[in-house]
């Protein structure tokens, strides 16, 4: 199932990667012809997704390399890497170049515009490029939202795989900063006033900003180690609770190590009708019934201790600040 999922993913970004990479050179034809500099803006704005779709794809290789020495728990979090990376590249050669050119524009007033059809011609087929690789992201989104039972929206806001997400804000993105070019090409015709020109551009810059930030901000808490979602914890606690060899989850954490890989370790207080033996047998049988049911999860860690230990109790208060995980 993973693996089909990075598959799908890369896909994905490919498209993403072809539909820029072609669009962003017709619209700095179409800016060098035209004058335009909110065509000239969504040519930066071109060149900033295609470097991060290249970003993408050096993560999805990268995140896929086995676990080692030198990194026990894999390399996922390498996807993440990449993608916060993809972000700085998107408000560095997107949004800083297309303010700059939106306030070059807007205190030179330049009027001058010269067949605007073709920017027209240009925004219309990138329009239609760009809603292609739009749909794909959605597309796998809504499949991949079905396939965990919950809500497309839920799934944006908790997802592990920051590829698809990406490809979704910053092709979301280049649809708005299309149509904020056509508005500003057409005031720019209607009025002659390059002004219209350099406020499309700075609109342009402010939105790239905006998706940066906040791609940048999800990338963030995967990195600094985000715990896997409340489905699974729960899942994950119930079925520990329920089992006749546990007297009580004592503690539970978990953290994605990547994406569809999930760190868990469980604290147990044990019955104290069970031996040492039979704690390490149940120990393992527990671990095979959590992967089989969950899985997610990548490495399992279960820890025996008596449920009313100080430590513990004093390491859980310090952390969730009461006496609950």
């Amino acid at each position: 199932m993973a693996e089909e999922e990075s598959g799908e993913s890369t896909a994905t970004v490919l498209l993403a990667l072809g539909a820029n990479l072609a669009i962003g050179l017709l619209k700095l034809v179409a800016g060098l012809i035209t004058g335009s500099g909110a065509m000239l803006a969504e040519a930066a704005h071109s060149a900033a997704d295609t470097t991060t779709q290249g970003l993408l794809l050096t993560g999805l290789r990268r995140s896929s390399r086995p676990a080692d020495r030198r990194h026990p728990f894999g390399y996922g979090k390498a996807r993440y890497f990449w993608a916060l990376i993809a972000a700085v590249s998107i408000f560095v050669s997107g949004g800083v170049f297309a303010i700059i050119e939106g306030v070059r524009t807007v205190a030179s007033g330049e009027s001058e515009q010269t067949l605007p059809w073709v920017a027209y011609a240009v925004l219309g087929g990138a329009f239609l490029l760009e809603g292609t690789s739009w749909l794909r992201a959605v597309l796998q989104v809504r499949a991949e939202a079905k396939a965990e039972g919950t809500t497309f929206v839920r799934w944006m806001r908790g997802s592990d795989d920051p590829t698809v997400v990406t490809v979704f804000f910053e092709d979301g993105a280049a649809l708005i900063g299309l149509l904020l070019a056509f508005a500003g090409v057409g005031l720019h015709q209607l009025t002659g006033s390059g002004v219209w020109d350099g406020v499309a551009s700075l609109l342009i810059g402010v939105l790239l900003a905006g998706v940066a930030y906040a791609l940048g901000r999800a990338n963030m808490g995967l990195l600094i180690g985000r715990s896997a979602g409340p489905a699974l914890v729960r899942g994950v606690r119930e079925h520990l609770a329920g089992h006749e060899g546990i007297s009580a989850v004592v503690d539970l954490m978990t953290m994605m190590t990547g994406t569809d890989r999930v760190l868990l370790c469980a604290r147990l207080d044990f019955r104290d009708s069970l031996s040492a033996g039979d704690v390490e047998r149940l120990c393992v049988r527990l671990d095979d019934e959590l992967r089989a049911r969950f899985p997610d999860l990548d490495e399992i860690f279960l820890e025996p201790v008596p449920r009313e230990d100080p430590h513990v109790r004093a390491r859980r208060l310090a952390r969730y600040g009461l006496d609950g995980g």
